[in-house]
């Protein structure tokens, strides 16, 4: 009987070899990319066309990529920007977003890139989950 509990405390570890935290850096870095890793095609698809389709249309309509931030609610939005892994990181080293327009369609961009974000980090935290055997 213990014999039956020991082999049922050991089995979800014993699936799970290598490194678990790379499904998290990885969905983190490229959207999507810790359920490809996973083989979990239909969630990773879905996710990683919804947050890279956000990101782009935050940027096609003059959104606003946060480099550093002044008050709380820039800190907040930097970090949500942070989330969207390397395109955050492309998209500030190419000077997108850079630009402060002061209009009523790139405030909604600069929330879209910020929802891609967060959306990115719900992912990549989502993918952990799986990896890890608390999720299916």
């Amino acid at each position: 009987m213990a014999e039956t509990e020991n082999k049922k405390a050991a089995a979800p570890g014993s699936s799970q070899d290598g490194f678990i935290f790379l499904p998290l850096i990885a969905g983190w870095l490229i959207p999507g990319a810790g359920h490809f890793l996973l083989r979990k095609w239909g969630r990773g698809a879905p996710l990683a066309i919804s947050i890279i389709c956000m990101f782009a249309l935050g940027l096609a309509m003059q959104g606003k990529l946060y480099a550093n931030a002044h008050d709380i609610l820039e800190i907040l939005c930097l970090l949500g920007d942070l989330g969207s892994g390397l395109l955050y990181l492309v998209g500030r080293a190419t000077g997108l977003g850079a630009d402060s327009v002061q209009l009523t369609v790139a405030d909604w961009g600069t929330r879209f890139i910020v929802v891609a974000g967060l959306l990115n980090v719900i992912a990549a935290v989502d993918a952990h989950n799986i990896r890890t055997g608390r999720k299916s």
